[in-house]
């Protein structure tokens, strides 16, 4: 008998140690949790047994709206995942607009449980560019969205809140809500929290590509951006680097930060490719 049990006590701790993770997916803008149906079922599909949550909330046009509105609903969701999970944790990944919105879910949140965070094509540093301006907005230029953007009225918008133009940078600092805040450029009460939560994760991994098509710069997805020449100013060299605003310095000098770049992939591909889901989100979903 008490060899049954010795041996059923095995495999219980072989069960555990061998399971997944389970994984929080945040969508992207414009979409919904139906779009991430493939990267669920691939993850599934090579990690048998691992429980997924496919974020159901804020698809469609209700994506657009304000992100700190998002971020802490969506913060709700994730305490209510965690609470299931205390001990082993989660493994979260957020695609396009849902990778900004979800890493500032973690911000905001001190006491989250994620382990490994996957920013899949995001612009972490803003967006600035026609192509994507012109897949929600038609009639806007970049050049002169900052006349709605960076107003009371184009703050209501998610867009708005992270669109960030090089050579209005004054009005980017007066106006937007969000993105100088989350990316400690504005320090505001809540700077040391937003760096120490980030500051939590075993592993920040940063993916994007030059063949993207909608995040622009492309660089975006690696916290780098352009600077008034439109010239992409490099990770290294960015204050938010320099200056360890949110800890990306920090991380990478331990290890967990790692920055991937992968050619010949358009944005709407990046979950939707079994190739890349194989090669650079899987291996960080352990």
């Amino acid at each position: 008998m008490f060899a049954r049990l010795s041996v059923a006590v095995l495999i219980l701790k072989i069960s555990l140690a061998t399971a997944y993770r389970p994984v929080f997916i945040y969508h992207g803008i414009l979409t919904g949790a139906d779009s991430m149906t493939h990267l669920v079922n691939r993850i599934q599909e090579v990690h048998p047994g691992t429980v997924v949550y496919n974020f159901q909330r804020f698809g469609g046009w209700s994506s657009l709206e304000n992100a700190w509105h998002q971020v802490l609903e969506a913060q709700t969701n994730l305490k209510t995942v965690c609470d299931l999970h205390p001990e082993e944790g989660i493994n979260m990944i957020g695609y396009s607009q849902g990778g900004l919105l979800g890493r500032a879910v973690l911000q905001t949140y001190p006491d989250h449980c994620v382990k490994a965070f996957i920013s899949l094509s995001s612009p972490q540093a803003g967006q600035f560019g026609d192509d994507f301006l012109h897949l929600i907005f038609p009639s806007l230029v970049a050049k002169t969205a900052y006349q709605l953007f960076y107003t009371y009225v184009g703050q209501h918008t998610s867009v708005g809140n992270y669109w960030n133009d090089p050579h209005h940078q004054d009005l980017f600092e007066e106006f937007s809500i969000f993105l100088p805040y989350v990316n400690n450029r504005i320090l505001s009460v809540n700077s040391t929290q937003f760096r120490d939560t980030l500051m939590r994760l075993e592993h920040l991994v940063l993916i994007g590509g030059p063949d993207d098509g909608v995040i622009t710069p492309w660089e975006s997805s690696h916290f780098s951006f352009y600077n008034t020449s439109y010239d992409v100013v490099p990770l290294h060299e960015s204050e938010i680097y320099t200056e360890d605003l949110i800890g990306l310095k920090t991380l990478e000098e331990s290890g967990r930060l790692h920055i991937i770049v992968r050619e010949n992939v358009h944005h709407y591909q990046w979950h939707r490719s079994n190739d890349i889901i194989d090669s650079i989100i899987l291996p960080y979903l352990d």
